[in-house]
């Protein structure tokens, strides 16, 4: 007999107020930054700071957009780069993250536990200080200034890999033993069983990765101007000085942009994905 859970109103209501609060404090920073991207740079200084401006003004915008339209490099070279890097990353990332999960979740082979090791042992490093020997590993593979020097160490992610062999280990054995008595292969074993069981997995692993990418200035590994990104583009823009304030604002909330709505386009399948995975024999 199943136990019957009693709630009662009154937590309920204490649990709601709970989340209300954490969910303002989480909003607050996106709305203080959207609100300053519309105040007038005698605002932008006032103290104590006001949450949204008293004056809303659009020249922040519109001093960023003459500012792009006076760049040498024609500022839709800088998206379509930052486009096309985020975009191939992504999609490689999680392919081979999941191809390499694959067999070290569902497998036992000779040496499994020891790169399930090394994978999580290079969670523990931070990214800046891999930065030398990755400048020069590529500069030996002739990758530098080029798009592949940034898309290519994405698709080796450890948090990716993790992540994806974390949720593969709870799939059932037996539906893998079941699909592979009806004589299916491990490839379509892999595209038609394991991917969708992880799709709360895969889709996580394209919000973080976009994220990452979108917001890469990569200038380190990218020296010619027509392949830098987005992000460095805008960079430049705004590093004369206080004078561009405002306009550094503006730029803060475009590159908010598409994180965001990437999270929000995919969260609802996230959550559903995470209510009914997890199954195990």
């Amino acid at each position: 007999m199943a136990k019957k859970v009693s709630r009662s109103g009154a937590g309920n209501v204490v649990s709601m107020l709970f989340l209300i609060i954490v969910a303002c404090f989480m909003v607050l920073p996106m709305v203080y930054a959207v609100g300053n991207s519309f105040k007038p740079m005698d605002e932008l200084f006032k103290f104590p700071p006001t949450l949204l401006p008293q004056r809303w003004v659009t020249t922040n915008y519109t001093d960023l957009f003459v500012l792009m339209g006076n760049s040498w490099v024609p500022f839709s070279r800088y998206f379509f780069n930052t486009l096309l890097i985020t975009s191939v990353g992504t999609f490689g990332q999680i392919v081979f993250c999941s191809l390499c999960a694959y067999p070290l979740s569902l497998y036992n082979f000779p040496g499994r536990k020891f790169i399930s090791g090394a994978i999580v042992t290079a969670l523990m490093f931070n990214g800046t200080v891999l930065w030398l020997p990755l400048f020069m590993i590529k500069a030996k593979l002739g990758m530098i200034d080029t798009y592949w020097a940034i898309i290519v160490p994405t698709f080796g992610s450890s948090m990716g890999m993790y992540l994806m062999q974390q949720f593969m280990s709870q799939i059932p054995k037996s539906l893998i033993e079941a699909a592979r008595i009806d004589g299916a292969g491990s490839f379509k074993i892999f595209w038609s069983i394991v991917l969708p069981q992880v799709k709360s997995a895969w889709l996580t692993l394209m919000i973080f990765s976009v994220q990452g990418l979108w917001n890469l200035g990569a200038s380190v590994f990218i020296q010619s101007e027509s392949l830098k990104t987005l992000p460095y583009a805008l960079t430049q823009i705004v590093s004369t000085g206080i004078a561009r304030q405002g306009v550094s604002n503006a730029v803060t909330v475009i590159l908010m942009v598409v994180p965001i709505a990437m999270f929000i386009f995919s969260q609802s399948n996230i959550i559903e994905t995470m209510a009914t995975s997890g199954m195990k024999d």
